[in-house]
C-alpha cells in the first residue's frame, strides 16, 4: 500500500516537473498549445520574415492562424484523402531532407541549372491575347473581314498607348486567360512572337493554325537566379538515379550511427546459394534475417548481390526514419506546421480566394458601395472616335450607335459601313483621359486642335464623360484585391467572435525565440 502510494506520488511529481518545463501557453477553442510549440513557430517566423515582432505581438497572429486551423477542422478538411496524401508526402520529403547528402544534391541541381541557361529561349513569358478562332473551312471573304477587324483593333492600340488591353481582351477575344509559357509549350508561330516582344509590348496581328492573334507580353522572367529555382530543381532531382548518389554517403553514416554489424558468413552463404536462414546483419542490436531478405527479394527482382545491397540500404533508411524523431525533436513540430499550413491555405481558398475571384454578384455589390474609391483624378471619356468619308455617313453612324449596346459598336460599324472591302469609317474605341487622343481633346475636353484626315475629313465622337468606371470589370484586379481584403476582415471578425482564445501571459513572458 505504502509502495503504491509512493509510486503514485513519484508519477505525479514527474508530471508536474514536466509540465513546469513545457507549460501550456495558450488554449484555442479548448485545444492546448505548449510553450515549446509556440517557441518553434516564433523562431520559424523570425527566420522567414524581416518583421521583428515581440512575443506578445506574434501571439496574436499565432492565435488567428490557430482559429483558422480550427475552422478547417470543423469543416472536415483534416479528414479528406487529399489531406492524408499531403501528410504522407510531407513526412517522406522531410525525412529525405535529413537523409540525402545535400552537397551531392546541390551539385546535381547546379549542373541542371547550367544546362537551363544554355537554352536558346530560356525563361518564360506571361501573355494575354486578343484572339479570334478561325475554322479550317473559313471563306476568303470572312478571313479578310477578320483581318480588317484585327488591324483596326491594332491601330487603336497603337494610337492609344494607355488603352486598357484587358478590357479589349474582355470585349473581343475568344481567349480571355492570362498564362505563362515556356519554350516548346505552344506552336512555333505563337512562340516566335511571344519571345520576341519586350514586357508591355503588343504584337501586330498574326496567324497560327488556330486563328488570328494580337499578343501582349504582360511580364517575362529570364532564367532565374539559382537561389530562386533551387527548390524546384531539388524536387526534380527526387529521382532514383540521383537519390542513389545522394544516399550513398548517408548509408555509411547510418551504419556507424546505428552500429550496423554484418555477418559475413551469412552473406557469403546467401550469395552462393541464393538463400540463408542465418541473421545477415544487425542494426542497433536488432536482427535482420535471411527470411526477411527473402520477403524483400520477392518484390525486387534483381541479381542477389543487388538485392542484398538494396535490402541493407532500405533497412538502414527505414530504421532511421522510424527513429528520426528521437534524433531531431523539431520534426513533430515541422510536420504539424505543414499540416496546419495546408489546412489554413485550403480553408482560406474556400472562404476567401474563390469568392474574391468568382463571386460576380459579390464583386458587383462591393464595387457599387465603394465606387468612389475607384474614381479617376480627372474625368475621362468613354466612347468612340469615328473618322468618316462624308458628313452624311457620320450622322448615320451616330444615330445607329444610339440603338446598339456599346460592346457591339465596333462590329456593327464594320458590318454596316465597311462591307465592300473599302474602309469608309475608321474606329477608335476606348476610355480616353485628357491628353490620350487629340480628337477627344478637341471635341470633348475643348483643348488643342487637329487636322482632319485627308481620306476621312469628318471626325465625330460618340460616348459620354465619366468620373470613374461604371462597371467593376473595368478595374477587376483592384476590385478583386479590395474585395478579398474585405472578406478576410469579415471572416477574422467572425472567427474571433465565435472562437475562444486564452493566453497565459505569465508563460508568454518566459518565451525564448533564440
Amino acid at each position: 500500500m505504502k509502495r503504491s502510494l509512493l509510486l503514485g506520488c513519484i508519477s505525479l511529481f514527474v508530471v508536474a516537473v514536466f509540465a513546469q518545463e513545457d507549460p501550456v501557453l495558450m488554449r484555442v477553442n479548448g485545444r492546448e498549445i505548449l510553450r515549446s510549440e509556440f517557441e518553434y513557430a516564433y523562431r520559424r517566423y523570425a527566420e522567414r520574415s524581416n518583421a521583428r515582432l515581440s512575443s506578445k505581438e506574434y501571439a496574436a497572429l499565432f492565435a488567428q492562424s490557430k482559429l483558422k486551423v480550427e475552422a478547417a477542422r470543423a469543416a472536415g478538411l483534416d479528414t479528406t484523402s487529399v489531406f492524408r496524401k499531403q501528410q504522407e508526402k510531407c513526412r517522406t520529403e522531410l525525412v529525405e531532407s535529413y537523409l540525402i547528402d545535400r552537397q551531392v544534391m546541390d551539385s546535381c541541381a547546379r549542373a541542371i541549372y547550367q544546362k537551363m541557361g544554355l537554352k536558346a529561349r530560356s525563361g518564360r513569358v506571361q501573355v494575354m491575347q486578343i484572339f479570334k478562332r478561325l475554322p479550317q473551312t473559313i471563306t476568303s471573304r470572312h478571313l479578310e473581314e477578320e483581318k480588317t477587324r484585327m488591324d483596326s483593333i491594332y491601330r487603336m492600340i497603337q494610337n492609344q498607348p494607355d488603352l486598357n488591353f484587358n478590357r479589349l481582351v474582355e470585349i473581343y477575344s475568344d481567349d480571355k486567360q492570362s498564362r505563362w509559357i515556356e519554350c516548346l509549350e505552344t506552336t512555333s508561330e505563337f512562340e516566335n512572337v511571344a519571345f520576341s516582344l519586350a514586357k508591355g509590348m503588343a504584337s501586330q496581328p498574326f496567324f497560327t493554325p488556330e486563328g488570328i492573334h494580337i499578343l501582349k507580353v504582360m511580364d517575362r522572367e529570364e532564367t532565374a537566379a539559382y537561389e530562386n529555382v533551387s527548390a524546384r530543381l531539388m524536387e526534380r532531382l527526387r529521382r532514383k538515379e540521383i537519390l542513389d548518389k545522394g544516399t550513398g554517403a548517408v548509408l555509411e553514416r547510418l551504419k556507424k550511427a546505428w552500429q550496423y554489424a554484418p555477418n559475413q558468413a551469412a552473406m557469403e552463404e546467401l550469395l552462393a546459394k541464393g538463400r540463408t536462414e542465418q541473421t545477415l546483419f544487425t542494426i542497433d542490436g536488432q536482427a535482420y534475417t535471411g527470411t526477411m531478405f527473402t520477403h524483400f527479394a520477392s518484390s525486387h527482382p534483381q541479381a542477389v548481390k543487388r538485392q542484398l545491397e538494396g535490402f541493407i540500404a532500405k533497412s538502414l533508411l527505414d530504421y532511421e526514419s522510424r527513429n528520426i524523431d528521437k534524433k531531431h525533436p523539431e520534426i513533430p513540430y515541422a510536420l504539424r506546421e505543414s499540416d496546419e499550413n495546408y489546412l489554413v491555405e485550403e480553408i482560406t481558398r474556400q472562404k476567401i480566394d474563390l469568392p474574391a475571384a468568382n463571386d460576380r454578384a459579390g464583386l458587383a455589390t462591393y464595387f457599387k458601395f465603394h465606387s468612389s474609391d475607384y474614381r479617376w483624378e480627372s474625368p475621362r471619356y468613354r466612347g468612340v472616335v469615328l473618322h468618316c468619308v462624308d458628313k452624311k455617313m457620320a450622322k448615320q453612324a451616330k444615330k445607329m450607335l444610339k440603338k446598339v449596346p456599346e460592346k457591339e459598336w465596333a462590329d456593327k460599324l464594320r458590318q454596316t459601313f465597311n462591307t465592300s472591302g473599302e474602309e469608309k469609317i475608321q474606329v477608335e474605341q476606348g476610355i480616353f483621359a485628357d491628353g490620350d487622343n487629340k480628337y477627344i481633346d478637341k471635341l470633348v475636353f475643348k483643348k488643342g486642335d487637329f487636322d482632319p484626315l485627308m481620306s476621312y475629313p469628318f471626325t465625330i465622337v460618340v460616348g459620354e464623360k465619366m468620373k470613374g468606371p461604371d462597371d467593376y470589370r473595368e478595374v477587376i484586379d483592384r476590385v478583386r484585391k479590395d474585395y478579398r481584403s474585405y472578406l478576410d476582415t469579415c471572416w477574422m471578425r467572425e472567427l474571433s467572435e465565435s472562437g475562444k482564445v486564452e493566453i497565459n501571459q505569465e508563460v508568454l513572458k518566459t518565451v525564448n525565440n533564440n
